[in-house]
Protein backbone atom coordinates (compact mmCIF):
# COMPACT_ATOMS: atom_id res chain seq x y z
CA UNK A 1 0.00 0.00 0.00
CA UNK A 2 2.84 2.33 0.81
CA UNK A 3 4.42 1.83 -2.60
CA UNK A 4 1.10 2.65 -4.30
CA UNK A 5 0.80 5.88 -2.30
CA UNK A 6 4.29 6.82 -3.41
CA UNK A 7 3.16 6.75 -7.05
CA UNK A 8 0.42 9.36 -6.53
CA UNK A 9 0.58 13.14 -6.75
CA UNK A 10 -1.81 14.01 -3.92
CA UNK A 11 -2.07 17.67 -4.85
CA UNK A 12 -3.23 16.69 -8.33
CA UNK A 13 -5.45 13.98 -6.83
CA UNK A 14 -7.29 16.48 -4.65
CA UNK A 15 -7.99 18.68 -7.66
CA UNK A 16 -8.95 15.72 -9.86
CA UNK A 17 -11.55 14.55 -7.34
CA UNK A 18 -12.88 17.92 -6.19
CA UNK A 19 -13.20 19.84 -9.46
CA UNK A 20 -15.75 17.56 -11.23
CA UNK A 21 -17.74 17.29 -7.98
CA UNK A 22 -17.89 21.07 -7.54
CA UNK A 23 -18.79 21.47 -11.20
CA UNK A 24 -21.62 18.97 -10.83
CA UNK A 25 -22.88 20.73 -7.69
CA UNK A 26 -22.82 24.04 -9.53
CA UNK A 27 -24.83 22.52 -12.38
CA UNK A 28 -27.44 21.15 -9.97
CA UNK A 29 -27.79 24.53 -8.21
CA UNK A 30 -28.19 26.43 -11.50
CA UNK A 31 -30.67 23.84 -12.78
CA UNK A 32 -32.80 24.33 -9.67
CA UNK A 33 -32.87 28.06 -10.38
CA UNK A 34 -34.34 27.33 -13.85
CA UNK A 35 -36.78 24.64 -12.71
CA UNK A 36 -39.89 26.84 -12.61
CA UNK A 37 -39.29 27.97 -16.22
CA UNK A 38 -38.87 24.46 -17.64
CA UNK A 39 -41.48 22.10 -19.09
CA UNK A 40 -42.18 18.79 -17.44
CA UNK A 41 -40.88 16.36 -18.60
CA UNK A 42 -37.76 17.89 -20.16
CA UNK A 43 -36.16 16.82 -23.42
CA UNK A 44 -32.97 14.74 -23.23
CA UNK A 45 -32.49 14.12 -26.96
CA UNK A 46 -33.24 16.32 -29.97
CA UNK A 47 -33.60 16.15 -33.72
CA UNK A 48 -34.17 18.81 -36.38
CA UNK A 49 -37.82 19.27 -35.32
CA UNK A 50 -37.13 19.60 -31.58
CA UNK A 51 -37.16 17.30 -28.57
CA UNK A 52 -37.43 13.61 -29.37
CA UNK A 53 -36.83 11.84 -26.04
CA UNK A 54 -37.95 13.00 -22.61
CA UNK A 55 -37.30 12.39 -18.92
CA UNK A 56 -38.32 13.93 -15.59
CA UNK A 57 -36.40 17.00 -14.47
CA UNK A 58 -34.82 15.15 -11.56
CA UNK A 59 -33.54 12.35 -13.78
CA UNK A 60 -32.06 14.85 -16.25
CA UNK A 61 -30.22 16.75 -13.52
CA UNK A 62 -29.05 13.62 -11.72
CA UNK A 63 -27.82 12.03 -14.94
CA UNK A 64 -26.09 15.22 -16.03
CA UNK A 65 -24.33 15.63 -12.67
CA UNK A 66 -23.24 11.98 -12.71
CA UNK A 67 -21.94 12.33 -16.26
CA UNK A 68 -19.92 15.43 -15.33
CA UNK A 69 -18.45 13.73 -12.28
CA UNK A 70 -17.54 10.32 -13.64
CA UNK A 71 -16.26 11.48 -17.04
CA UNK A 72 -14.17 14.13 -15.32
CA UNK A 73 -12.75 11.58 -12.89
CA UNK A 74 -12.04 9.11 -15.71
CA UNK A 75 -9.70 11.59 -17.42
CA UNK A 76 -8.35 13.57 -14.47
CA UNK A 77 -7.23 10.50 -12.53
CA UNK A 78 -4.97 9.47 -15.42
CA UNK A 79 -2.82 12.52 -14.61
CA UNK A 80 -2.39 11.65 -10.94
CA UNK A 81 0.16 8.84 -11.36
CA UNK A 82 3.69 10.23 -11.21
CA UNK A 83 5.10 7.30 -13.18
CA UNK A 84 3.76 8.88 -16.36
CA UNK A 85 5.89 11.46 -18.21
CA UNK A 86 5.42 15.06 -17.11
CA UNK A 87 4.22 16.19 -20.53
CA UNK A 88 1.61 13.43 -20.65
CA UNK A 89 0.35 14.37 -17.19
CA UNK A 90 -0.02 17.99 -18.22
CA UNK A 91 -1.95 17.01 -21.35
CA UNK A 92 -4.23 14.69 -19.38
CA UNK A 93 -4.89 17.34 -16.75
CA UNK A 94 -5.86 19.86 -19.43
CA UNK A 95 -7.95 17.24 -21.22
CA UNK A 96 -9.78 16.41 -17.99
CA UNK A 97 -10.66 20.08 -17.49
CA UNK A 98 -11.87 20.36 -21.09
CA UNK A 99 -14.00 17.19 -20.87
CA UNK A 100 -15.60 18.26 -17.57
CA UNK A 101 -16.44 21.75 -18.80
CA UNK A 102 -17.66 20.51 -22.19
CA UNK A 103 -20.10 18.00 -20.65
CA UNK A 104 -21.35 20.70 -18.28
CA UNK A 105 -21.83 22.99 -21.28
CA UNK A 106 -23.86 20.37 -23.18
CA UNK A 107 -26.24 19.54 -20.35
CA UNK A 108 -26.62 23.22 -19.44
CA UNK A 109 -27.32 24.18 -23.07
CA UNK A 110 -30.05 21.53 -23.15
CA UNK A 111 -31.80 23.10 -20.15
CA UNK A 112 -31.38 26.72 -21.27
CA UNK A 113 -32.85 25.84 -24.66
CA UNK A 114 -36.05 24.66 -22.94
CA UNK A 115 -36.40 27.65 -20.61
CA UNK A 116 -39.73 29.49 -21.03
CA UNK A 117 -41.36 26.73 -23.11
CA UNK A 118 -44.50 24.80 -22.21
CA UNK A 119 -43.80 21.79 -24.43
CA UNK A 120 -40.29 20.32 -24.59
CA UNK A 121 -40.99 19.05 -28.12
CA UNK A 122 -40.53 22.63 -29.34
CA UNK A 123 -37.11 22.99 -27.70
CA UNK A 124 -33.60 22.97 -29.13
CA UNK A 125 -30.17 23.01 -27.55
CA UNK A 126 -29.18 26.65 -26.99
CA UNK A 127 -26.46 27.34 -29.64
CA UNK A 128 -24.98 30.38 -27.85
CA UNK A 129 -24.44 28.54 -24.56
CA UNK A 130 -23.04 25.54 -26.43
CA UNK A 131 -20.64 27.60 -28.57
CA UNK A 132 -19.39 29.85 -25.78
CA UNK A 133 -19.06 27.01 -23.28
CA UNK A 134 -17.22 24.75 -25.74
CA UNK A 135 -14.79 27.52 -26.65
CA UNK A 136 -14.13 28.27 -22.99
CA UNK A 137 -13.64 24.56 -22.25
CA UNK A 138 -10.96 24.21 -24.92
CA UNK A 139 -9.23 27.47 -23.98
CA UNK A 140 -9.16 26.70 -20.26
CA UNK A 141 -7.94 23.17 -20.96
CA UNK A 142 -4.96 24.58 -22.88
CA UNK A 143 -4.26 27.02 -20.05
CA UNK A 144 -4.33 24.13 -17.59
CA UNK A 145 -1.80 22.19 -19.67
CA UNK A 146 0.69 25.04 -19.32
CA UNK A 147 -0.19 26.07 -15.76
CA UNK A 148 -0.22 22.63 -14.13
CA UNK A 149 3.05 21.90 -12.33
CA UNK A 150 3.33 18.21 -11.45
CA UNK A 151 4.47 17.42 -7.94
CA UNK A 152 8.27 16.93 -8.12
CA UNK A 153 9.22 13.38 -7.21
CA UNK A 154 12.35 11.30 -7.57
CA UNK A 155 12.06 9.25 -10.76
CA UNK A 156 14.07 6.71 -12.71
CA UNK A 157 15.47 9.51 -14.87
CA UNK A 158 16.77 11.17 -11.71
CA UNK A 159 18.56 7.94 -10.77
CA UNK A 160 20.27 7.90 -14.17
CA UNK A 161 21.26 11.57 -13.89
CA UNK A 162 22.61 11.02 -10.37
CA UNK A 163 24.66 8.05 -11.50
CA UNK A 164 26.14 10.10 -14.35
CA UNK A 165 27.10 12.89 -11.95
CA UNK A 166 28.65 10.43 -9.51
CA UNK A 167 30.64 8.88 -12.34
CA UNK A 168 31.92 12.31 -13.35
CA UNK A 169 32.90 13.09 -9.76
CA UNK A 170 34.83 9.83 -9.51
CA UNK A 171 36.47 10.35 -12.90
CA UNK A 172 36.61 14.07 -13.86
CA UNK A 173 38.40 13.27 -17.13
CA UNK A 174 35.42 11.27 -18.43
CA UNK A 175 33.71 14.36 -19.88
CA UNK A 176 36.99 15.37 -21.55
CA UNK A 177 37.21 11.94 -23.17
CA UNK A 178 33.78 12.10 -24.80
CA UNK A 179 32.90 13.88 -28.04
CA UNK A 180 29.73 14.08 -30.12
CA UNK A 181 30.25 15.76 -33.48
CA UNK A 182 28.24 16.44 -36.64
CA UNK A 183 30.06 17.06 -39.94
CA UNK A 184 28.63 17.90 -43.35
CA UNK A 185 29.64 18.97 -46.81
CA UNK A 186 29.71 22.59 -47.93
CA UNK A 187 26.36 24.22 -48.75
CA UNK A 188 27.42 24.61 -52.39
CA UNK A 189 27.48 20.80 -52.71
CA UNK A 190 23.84 20.52 -51.63
CA UNK A 191 22.86 23.31 -54.01
CA UNK A 192 24.57 21.37 -56.80
CA UNK A 193 22.59 18.25 -55.86
CA UNK A 194 19.33 20.20 -55.95
CA UNK A 195 20.12 21.74 -59.34
CA UNK A 196 21.47 18.57 -60.94
CA UNK A 197 19.07 16.00 -59.47
CA UNK A 198 16.01 17.33 -57.64
CA UNK A 199 14.93 19.83 -60.32
CA UNK A 200 15.35 17.27 -63.15
CA UNK A 201 13.45 14.76 -61.04
CA UNK A 202 10.52 17.18 -60.80
CA UNK A 203 10.50 17.55 -64.59
CA UNK A 204 10.79 13.79 -65.16
CA UNK A 205 7.90 13.20 -62.71
CA UNK A 206 5.55 15.07 -65.05
CA UNK A 207 6.01 12.37 -67.70
CA UNK A 208 7.08 9.33 -65.66
CA UNK A 209 6.17 9.81 -61.97
CA UNK A 210 7.88 6.67 -60.67
CA UNK A 211 11.15 7.53 -62.43
CA UNK A 212 11.08 11.09 -61.10
CA UNK A 213 10.48 9.78 -57.59
CA UNK A 214 13.36 7.29 -58.01
CA UNK A 215 15.76 10.05 -59.08
CA UNK A 216 14.69 12.25 -56.18
CA UNK A 217 15.13 9.43 -53.64
CA UNK A 218 18.57 8.60 -55.06
CA UNK A 219 19.57 12.27 -54.70
CA UNK A 220 18.36 12.39 -51.10
CA UNK A 221 20.21 9.18 -50.22
CA UNK A 222 23.37 10.56 -51.79
CA UNK A 223 22.97 13.80 -49.85
CA UNK A 224 22.47 11.79 -46.67
CA UNK A 225 25.97 10.32 -47.04
CA UNK A 226 27.36 13.86 -46.98
CA UNK A 227 26.21 14.16 -43.36
CA UNK A 228 27.88 12.20 -40.60
CA UNK A 229 27.56 11.90 -36.85
CA UNK A 230 30.79 11.09 -35.05
CA UNK A 231 30.85 9.61 -31.55
CA UNK A 232 34.13 9.10 -29.74
CA UNK A 233 34.68 8.00 -26.15
CA UNK A 234 36.78 5.60 -24.15
CA UNK A 235 35.15 2.68 -25.94
CA UNK A 236 36.44 3.82 -29.32
CA UNK A 237 35.03 5.47 -32.43
CA UNK A 238 31.68 5.21 -34.18
CA UNK A 239 30.57 7.05 -37.33
CA UNK A 240 26.96 7.21 -38.57
CA UNK A 241 26.20 8.22 -42.15
CA UNK A 242 23.25 10.57 -42.29
CA UNK A 243 23.30 10.43 -38.51
CA UNK A 244 21.52 7.04 -38.59
CA UNK A 245 23.41 4.31 -40.49
CA UNK A 246 26.53 3.12 -38.66
CA UNK A 247 29.28 2.73 -41.24
CA UNK A 248 32.43 2.75 -39.08
CA UNK A 249 33.24 1.17 -35.74
CA UNK A 250 36.74 1.13 -34.32
CA UNK A 251 37.10 -0.22 -30.76
CA UNK A 252 39.73 1.51 -28.65
CA UNK A 253 41.72 -1.72 -28.28
CA UNK A 254 42.27 -1.79 -32.06
CA UNK A 255 43.61 1.78 -32.32
CA UNK A 256 47.36 2.20 -32.69
CA UNK A 257 47.19 5.97 -32.95
CA UNK A 258 45.24 8.89 -34.37
CA UNK A 259 46.45 12.14 -35.89
CA UNK A 260 44.77 15.23 -37.33
CA UNK A 261 45.41 15.75 -41.02
CA UNK A 262 44.41 17.88 -43.97
CA UNK A 263 43.20 15.27 -46.45
CA UNK A 264 41.96 15.20 -50.01
CA UNK A 265 38.83 13.10 -50.54
CA UNK A 266 40.21 11.89 -53.88
CA UNK A 267 43.06 10.12 -52.06
CA UNK A 268 40.49 7.91 -50.34
CA UNK A 269 38.18 7.31 -53.30
CA UNK A 270 35.95 10.39 -53.02
CA UNK A 271 33.23 11.72 -50.76
CA UNK A 272 30.99 9.57 -48.60
CA UNK A 273 31.70 6.11 -47.25
CA UNK A 274 34.61 4.54 -49.13
CA UNK A 275 36.88 1.53 -48.88
CA UNK A 276 40.08 2.26 -50.80
CA UNK A 277 43.10 -0.07 -50.64
CA UNK A 278 43.85 -0.54 -46.93
CA UNK A 279 41.82 2.51 -45.84
CA UNK A 280 38.19 2.97 -44.92
CA UNK A 281 36.92 6.54 -45.03
CA UNK A 282 33.86 8.59 -44.27
CA UNK A 283 34.65 11.99 -45.73
CA UNK A 284 32.05 14.66 -46.42
CA UNK A 285 34.63 17.00 -47.96
CA UNK A 286 38.32 17.59 -48.35
CA UNK A 287 39.96 19.42 -45.47
CA UNK A 288 40.41 18.86 -41.73
CA UNK A 289 40.11 15.20 -40.80
CA UNK A 290 41.44 12.55 -38.45
CA UNK A 291 43.38 9.55 -39.69
CA UNK A 292 43.27 6.55 -37.36
CA UNK A 293 45.95 3.85 -37.60
CA UNK A 294 44.79 0.40 -36.56
CA UNK A 295 46.91 -2.31 -35.01
CA UNK A 296 46.25 -4.58 -37.99
CA UNK A 297 47.80 -2.02 -40.36
CA UNK A 298 44.54 -0.57 -41.67
CA UNK A 299 43.62 3.08 -41.70
CA UNK A 300 40.39 4.95 -41.04
CA UNK A 301 39.84 8.53 -42.18
CA UNK A 302 36.92 10.71 -41.21
CA UNK A 303 36.06 14.35 -41.63
CA UNK A 304 36.28 16.49 -38.51
CA UNK A 305 34.72 19.76 -39.68
CA UNK A 306 37.46 22.04 -38.36
CA UNK A 307 41.09 21.84 -37.31
CA UNK A 308 40.18 22.36 -33.65
CA UNK A 309 37.68 19.48 -33.77
CA UNK A 310 40.27 17.29 -35.49
CA UNK A 311 42.83 17.99 -32.75
CA UNK A 312 40.30 17.26 -30.01
CA UNK A 313 39.04 14.06 -31.66
CA UNK A 314 42.56 12.75 -32.24
CA UNK A 315 43.48 13.45 -28.62
CA UNK A 316 40.41 11.57 -27.32
CA UNK A 317 41.14 8.53 -29.51
CA UNK A 318 44.80 8.44 -28.50
CA UNK A 319 43.91 8.59 -24.80
CA UNK A 320 41.25 5.92 -25.29
CA UNK A 321 43.74 3.64 -27.07
CA UNK A 322 46.39 4.18 -24.39
CA UNK A 323 43.89 3.46 -21.60
CA UNK A 324 42.62 0.31 -23.37
CA UNK A 325 46.17 -1.02 -23.78
CA UNK A 326 46.98 -0.31 -20.13
CA UNK A 327 43.78 -2.06 -19.00
CA UNK A 328 44.59 -5.02 -21.21
CA UNK A 329 48.09 -5.36 -19.81
CA UNK A 330 46.88 -5.09 -16.21
CA UNK A 331 44.40 -7.92 -16.79
CA UNK A 332 47.02 -10.29 -18.21
CA UNK A 333 48.18 -12.98 -15.75
CA UNK A 334 51.73 -12.61 -14.50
Amino acid sequence: MGSFRDTLDFRALRFAVAFPLLLAVGFVVCAQMLRNDLPNPVAVMWNADGGSSFAPFGAYVTGGAALITFCGWAVFLQAVTITRPVVMRRVLMGLGLTVSLFITTVVAAGLVGQSGLVDARESHVDPIVLAMGSGAAVALGIVMMFAFKPDPRWTREDDVALQEELTLLEDPDLARDTLRLWVHARSSVFIMIIVSAVFPAALIAVAVPWLGALVAVAALVGAGFLFARVRADRGGLQVFAGGIVRVLTVPAVEIAGAAPADVKAADYGGWGWRHHDDATAMLVSSGPAVVVRKLNGGRVALSAGSQASADKLAGILNRAAHRARDDGQSQQPR
